[in-house]
């Protein structure tokens, strides 16, 4: 069973997203208005060290309040590859460089209202460069064991969709 679209029209737009008003033909042969949000792509990426432990930063998400642990990530840019916006966001979230990325895992967070895709990354290694040039990021910046992760999990310390996706992804080839 196919939707098809049959219109598109933006209502409102920035550079981060679009929401738009979709003429929809549903598969019975209905047609409806459908509204959708058009959003950038996310790169993330999980950085462990030899001691099995990852990079995190403890934020405030001022639209939920709420505070929790993610990994680094970002939109990636016009003209920017996924892997290459994880790696740029490690170094300006964190100071550290990720070692060789490799793809982790896809994930479409919200396929039935928006078209945004999340790519997350794997790094093994990561060298420090120097403080985060991204100040507005977070509060903290850790190694937490990931042996830890479940129970972060478990107390709502670890509620971003993307996070929770590529570290449970990462648990799972462990």
């Amino acid at each position: 069973m196919r939707w098809r679209i049959h219109g598109d029209e933006e209502l409102w737009g920035s550079r981060w997203l679009s929401v738009r008003a979709l003429d929809v033909e549903q598969p019975d042969g209905g047609r409806t208005e459908y509204h959708a949000i058009r959003l950038s792509d996310v790169a993330a990426a999980v950085v462990t060290d030899v001691d099995d432990r990852v990079l995190l930063l403890w934020r405030h998400r001022f639209l939920t309040d709420t505070w929790a642990w993610e990994l680094p990530m970002g939109i990636v840019e016009p003209g920017e590859t996924p892997i290459a916006a994880a790696a740029r966001e490690v170094e300006e979230e964190t100071g550290w460089r990720p070692g060789p990325l490799s793809e982790l895992i896809y994930s479409q967070p919200g396929a039935g209202i928006m078209d945004a895709a999340h790519h997350v990354y794997r790094a093994t290694t990561a060298t420090w460069i120097g403080h985060p040039v991204e100040r507005n990021e977070s509060d903290r910046i850790e190694w937490i064991p990931l042996s830890d992760v479940p129970g972060l999990i478990q107390r709502r310390e670890i509620v971003s969709a993307i996070t929770l996706v590529g570290l449970q992804q990462t648990l799972l080839n462990s």
